[in-house]
C-alpha cells in the first residue's frame, strides 16, 4: 500500500490538471440548440441589458441606440458555430442597417482570432461573456450557438437557440427593420 500511495497521489494530481491556468474548450461539455426560433410579440418585449464589452483586437463596444442589433453567441471549438459563421457574414453585409456584434463564450483569444480570420468575419466580437446574465428572465442564452435579435426599440425581440440559416434570419431581420 505504501508503494501505491505515490503513485495514486501523481495520477489523482495529473488528472485534475489542464496544463496550466488556460481553459481548456471541451465540445462534449455544452447544450447545442436546434435551430428554434422563439419570437416576442412587440407589445410582450423587454427592454435588452446593455450590450457592451471588451473586444476581440482591442477596444471596446458600445451598441448604438436606434438600430435593430444581433447579437451571436459562439466558439470557435462549436461545429455549429463554425457552420453558421459564413451565413452570418454573409447577413451582415446584406443588412448594413442592423448592427451585428459576437459574444465569445468559453474559449481563449488565440483560437477566437483564428476563427474570426478563417471565416472573414467583420463584425465586432466582445470577449467578456458575462453580459449574458444579465439576458436572464428574458429570451436567454441557453445553448452555443445563441443569437439574439433587439428591435430599434432596444428590446428583445427573438432568440435563436442553435445554428441559424440565411433563409430564416434574413426573413426576421427585414422584418424587424420595417417595423
Amino acid at each position: 500500500m505504501k508503494r501505491l500511495l505515490p503513485l495514486l497521489l501523481i495520477f489523482t494530481l495529473t488528472a485534475c490538471s489542464t496544463g496550466g491556468n488556460e481553459f481548456q474548450p471541451n465540445e462534449q461539455s455544452f447544450i447545442s440548440g436546434n435551430g428554434i426560433v422563439t419570437i416576442i410579440e412587440k407589445d410582450d418585449r423587454e427592454i435588452a441589458p446593455p450590450i457592451t464589452g471588451p473586444l476581440l483586437g482591442g477596444g471596446t463596444y458600445a451598441q448604438e441606440q436606434g438600430q435593430v442589433q444581433l447579437m451571436n453567441v459562439w466558439a470557435s471549438w462549436c461545429s455549429p458555430c463554425r457552420a453558421e459563421a459564413p451565413a452570418l457574414q454573409d447577413l451582415s453585409v446584406a443588412h448594413p442597417d442592423v448592427q451585428f456584434v459576437g459574444v465569445l463564450t468559453r474559449d481563449n483569444l488565440v483560437a477566437a482570432q483564428a476563427f474570426v480570420d478563417r471565416f472573414g468575419l467583420t463584425y465586432p466580437t466582445i470577449t467578456d461573456d458575462a453580459l449574458l446574465a444579465d439576458f436572464t428572465g428574458q429570451l436567454s442564452v441557453n445553448a452555443i450557438p445563441t443569437t439574439l435579435l433587439i428591435d430599434k426599440a432596444g428590446k428583445v425581440a427573438a432568440r435563436i437557440s442553435g445554428e441559424i440559416t440565411y433563409s430564416t434570419l434574413d426573413e426576421l431581420l427585414t422584418d424587424l427593420v420595417n417595423e
